[in-house]
C-alpha cells in the first residue's frame, strides 16, 4: 500500500500545485490514498469550504490542520461537520471537529489517520503524547496502517514522537515549519520517519509569504500581515509504502518537485 502526504499547502499557488502534480503522482508512484495539509489553504491562513473542496476535487482524500485551524469563521462549521478534515487530536473534549478517522484505501484497505499537534513555542494544548497512545490504541482496533501528522515547532519533539510510536503506527510525518528536512528514515521498529515533509507552495517566498514582508518585519519588529507570494511554486511530499498485513513500513521516498 502507498499513501502520498503532501506538506502544508500555501495559498492559490500550493493549491494549483496539488492540482497539476497529484494526478500524474497518483498514476507514477502507484498511490493508493492522499493526505494533505490544508491549514494555509486559504490565502496562507486557514480553511474554508471552497478551498477543502478544490483539495477532494483534485484527488486529496483526508486534510489535516494544525495551529490555524480556526482562522477563518467558516472554518468551525466545515471542521464539524467534514470527518475528512482533522484537527489536532490533542485539543481539549468539545472542540468541533475530530483527530483521528479511518478511511477506505483506493485499494481496499483501512487506513488510520491522525493528527497531532506540539507544544514547544505552540499553543498549550493537552499531552500529545499521552494522547497520540490513547489514539493510536483506538485505531489500531480497526486499521494495521497508521499515518500520523505530527504538527510542531521543534525537531526534537518530532523525533521524540517518532521514537514514542516507533512499531505502533506506521508514519510519524512532520508538517508547520514548512522547509523539507533531508531525515527520512525507517526507525528500528518499522515505522518511516520524516521531521517535515515541506512546504507546498511559492517557491520564492520564506515560508510561503512575501519575502519583502517578512524581510521588513524581521527588521522593524513591527507587527504585520504577511501575504502568500506569488510566482512559481514547489511541490513537497513523501511516499510511504507500507505492507498492508503488517503495518510495518518498507520504505520512505521525500518528494520536492516544481511542476
Amino acid at each position: 500500500m502507498k499513501i502520498l502526504v503532501v506538506g502544508d499547502i500555501v495559498g492559490e499557488p500550493g493549491r494549483r500545485a496539488v492540482i497539476r502534480s497529484l494526478p500524474k503522482l497518483i498514476v507514477q508512484h502507484g498511490i493508493d490514498f492522499v493526505v494533505g495539509n490544508g491549514e494555509n489553504l486559504a490565502g496562507g491562513f486557514g480553511i474554508t469550504p471552497e478551498v477543502a473542496e478544490e483539495m477532494f476535487e483534485a484527488g486529496v482524500s483526508v486534510l489535516t490542520l494544525g495551529n490555524h485551524a480556526w482562522d477563518k469563521k467558516q472554518a468551525v462549521e466545515l471542521i464539524r461537520r467534514d470527518s475528512r478534515i482533522l484537527r489536532p487530536a490533542n485539543y481539549p473534549p468539545g472542540v468541533p471537529g475530530q483527530g483521528a478517522l479511518v478511511m477506505e484505501t483506493a485499494c481496499g484497505e483501512p487506513i488510520g489517520i491522525l493528527q497531532i499537534m506540539g507544544r514547544v513555542f505552540m499553543p498549550m494544548l493537552d499531552c500529545p503524547f499521552r494522547v497520540a497512545q490513547h489514539e493510536v490504541a483506538a485505531l489500531k482496533a480497526v486499521a494495521k496502517t497508521i499515518i500520523v501528522d505530527m504538527h510542531a515547532e521543534t525537531t526534537s519533539e518530532k523525533m521524540a514522537m517518532g521514537h514514542f510510536l516507533d512499531g505502533e503506527v506506521s508514519a510519524v510525518v512532520g508538517t508547520h515549519t514548512h522547509v523539507q528536512t533531508a531525515d527520512e528514515q525507517l526507525l528500528p521498529k518499522g515505522t518511516a520517519y520524516l521531521t517535515d515533509i515541506g512546504m507546498t507552495g511559492p517557491r520564492d517566498s520564506v515560508i510561503g509569504m512575501r519575502k519583502e514582508m517578512a524581510i521588513e518585519k524581521f527588521l522593524t519588529q513591527m507587527p504585520k500581515r504577511l501575504e502568500v507570494a506569488s510566482g512559481p511554486a514547489i511541490f513537497c511530499a513523501v511516499v510511504i509504502d507500507v505492507d498492508g498485513q503488517s503495518g510495518k513500513a518498507k520504505s520512505i521516498q521525500r518528494l520536492r518537485l516544481e511542476p
